[in-house]
């Protein structure tokens, strides 16, 4: 196999030498002046070296879903390649039937939202989370080329061994990034792998045809809602390349910190306070729907303010309109879409993944602080509780310091305690920790 293959035998070696350096503590990727740390590809050098913010073990480095199959659904329905999947199988899956192949389409955050191919490579790629709906992000699973290709903006190859984690060490892969032809806007991704022909030479070329074709029909489909538009007599906007509510996606609310919270669908975003946070907070938290006592409880703390409860609910699809029906807003039970997610959950799906660097970034403060609904005390307690357990417990010291720096952790005694404990002796900041101490214990004595 040519030198120039990044599955040829001797980049396979420098990138298992590179591994084994990584895993007995040899030094950091700080450059290619380290005699003493194997060679790698610039373009996979550079997303180790951005894979290792993330994750300090490769190991760790996993793709894992906190989709339920209806947000799934979701996803794929309002994502802006639904429309072009039709092209991408005639070009890409049908040919890569019974080849060792899979073609997957992903979103501009590294979620697969779509594996198809060759049946017995879709198995066998299970048992390393390569399914719709898992995060195969450079920040999820550090180097792959869907990840790495979004990272980069440009086309990629990464072939065995130059994957960060070594689930895929086993796979090949290409992948191209697509955007909207009218506005630059990244839409996603798309990726072969499979064995050592997914990054054949053909094989890059043959993603970046497929995605220019999906492109070209992305540009057809907007001018031709324009088109239908002016002659309707409602003049559309060539800007998009689809119409504005499926390109908007699926709500999200950001609930975490001291900044108003927002409700986001796709571009949009909608500042909301007092009650009507409260309420769409409890509902995207309890999926199953809340009945008018249960909500009762958890807004005022009283299961019979019934009438309260729904006077609030008129009020709240009054105020958000026909973002109302967007979002799947409901009754009997009340109810969002379970696609309608939350930052805060965001934190716990780290957490539960061992992501904790992410789970830390995320975490922009207490959940609605302002809030005294009992619901919200409870959720709030619940994320704050279970990112302190994880930076006490597991953290590197120098996350610990930054969770400590949190306004939450001014007066956390115990982790003070803890930061002393593992924070090598010539550390800067044990002086900072021993201060900030001594002043707690004082003013407990």
């Amino acid at each position: 196999m040519a030198l120039t293959s990044p599955a040829s035998p001797v980049l396979q070696q420098q990138a298992a030498r590179a591994h084994a350096r990584l895993a007995s503590g040899g030094p950091a990727l700080s450059g290619w002046d380290d005699p003493g740390f194997p060679k790698l590809r610039p373009v996979v050098h550079d997303s180790w070296v951005r894979s290792l913010g993330f994750h300090r073990d490769p190991a760790r480095a996993r793709a894992l879903s906190g989709l339920s199959d209806p947000q799934l659904d979701e996803f794929r329905r309002t994502h802006p390649l639904a429309s072009v999947m039709p092209v991408f199988d005639r070009l890409l899956v049908q040919p890569a039937r019974d080849t060792g192949i899979l073609v997957a389409v992903g979103d501009d955050a590294g979620r697969l939202l779509w594996v198809e191919g060759d049946p017995t490579a879709r198995r066998a790629a299970e048992l390393m989370s390569f399914v719709p709906g898992a995060d195969w992000s450079e920040r999820a699973v550090g180097t792959s080329a869907p990840g790495t290709a979004l990272a980069t903006g440009s086309g990629v190859q990464v072939s065995g061994a130059e994957h960060f984690s070594p689930e895929a060490h086993r796979w090949s892969c290409s992948a191209v990034p697509i955007h909207c032809p009218l506005t630059g806007r990244l839409l996603g991704v798309v990726d072969l792998t499979g064995n050592d022909d997914a990054v054949a030479g053909h094989s890059l070329a043959l993603l970046q045809a497929a995605v220019a074709a999906a492109e070209s029909q992305l540009r057809l489909d907007a001018l031709d809602l324009a088109a239908r538009g002016a002659s309707s007599g409602t003049p559309g906007r060539a800007t998009s390349v689809m119409p504005a509510a499926p390109v908007a996606g699926p709500a999200r609310l950001r609930v975490l910190g001291y900044d108003d919270p927002v409700l986001e669908r796709g571009p949009a975003r909608r500042v909301l306070g007092g009650r009507h946070i409260e309420i769409l907070t409890l509902l995207a938290w309890h999926h199953g729907g809340l009945d008018a006592a249960e909500l009762a409880g958890l807004l005022f703390g009283d299961t019979n303010q019934q009438v309260s409860a729904r006077a609030e609910m008129v009020r709240l699809r009054k105020a958000l309109g026909q973002e109302a029906s967007a979002i799947g807003l409901d009754s009997r039970p009340y109810r969002v879409a379970p696609t309608v997610g939350t930052d805060a959950r965001d934190v716990l799906r780290h957490l539960a993944a061992g992501r904790h660097r992410q789970a830390l970034d995320t975490y922009g403060g207490p959940v609605l602080p302002r809030s005294d609904a009992p619901g919200i005390a409870d959720i709030r307690v619940e994320v704050s509780g279970a990112l302190r357990e994880a930076m006490l417990n597991d953290a590197d010291p120098g996350m610990l310091l930054e969770y400590l720096d949190l306004p939450e952790a001014a007066d956390d005694v115990d982790g003070l305690r803890t930061a002393l404990q593992i924070l090598p002796p010539r550390s800067p900041g044990r002086s900072v920790v021993v201060s900030r101490l001594q002043r707690l214990e004082a003013e407990l004595a």
